[in-house]
């Protein structure tokens, strides 16, 4: 396990169109939604990857002064910005370059930028179902999947040649994907925060 290389890597590239604002800069216990996905993917990660598409410059601007403002400079060091010119094709194409970007490594933990909320702890007891016969290792909920999703390194050519137009659904449909599903008692990881009122309600 200890020798086991992971990067995070998150998306937060889209237009946020159901929010009043910027959902990866939206306020969540004191920093932004993507601030508090950084700060705990820091202890379980290599390096962690941020796919940007929309407003890309603002985006990486806040990241960067908000670390630098709190002394995370040595943070700052194991994060990569990806843009994705395609970013407006869906957020398929956002995952697709950032396992491009990411790919020299044994995992990818794939995040959503909404999920601001699941706990420290959840990340360590999702690292321990990392097992050498599955590569999709996915929690669960309330039998209702979630999210984030590790994907092992055996998957990654078969989601880059993939065409723009799919998505992850299909890709799970392939016989390359052996699953493994957590079933936990983390309901964050089933959230949906599309909305200003979404966000209101946790």
């Amino acid at each position: 396990m200890n020798q086991t290389k992971i990067n995070g890597l998150i998306v937060a590239a889209g237009f946020s169109g159901r929010m009043r604002s910027f959902k990866p800069l939206a306020d969540y216990k004191d920093n932004s939604f993507i601030i508090n996905i950084i700060l705990k993917l820091e202890s379980i990660c290599d390096q962690i990857f941020i796919v940007t598409g929309h407003k890309a410059e603002v985006l990486e601007s806040s990241v960067i002064n908000d670390l630098t403002n709190n002394q995370q400079n040595e943070l700052l060091k194991k994060i990569k910005f990806v843009y994705n010119e395609s970013y407006h094709k869906g957020m398929f194409t956002s995952l697709q370059k950032g396992i491009f970007a990411a790919q020299y490594c044994n995992w990818i933990l794939y995040h959503f930028v909404d999920q601001p909320g699941l706990p420290n702890n959840f990340y360590t007891n999702f690292l321990n179902q990392i097992d050498p016969n599955y590569n999709w290792i996915q929690p669960s909920c309330k039998n209702k999947n979630g999210h984030p999703i590790l994907i092992k390194k055996d998957l990654f050519n078969l989601i880059s040649n993939a065409s723009e137009d799919s998505n992850l659904k299909e890709i799970s449909k392939s016989a390359e994907v052996k699953k493994k599903y957590w079933e936990c008692n983390y309901e964050e990881i089933i959230q949906d925060i599309d909305t200003e009122e979404d966000l209101e309600n946790i």
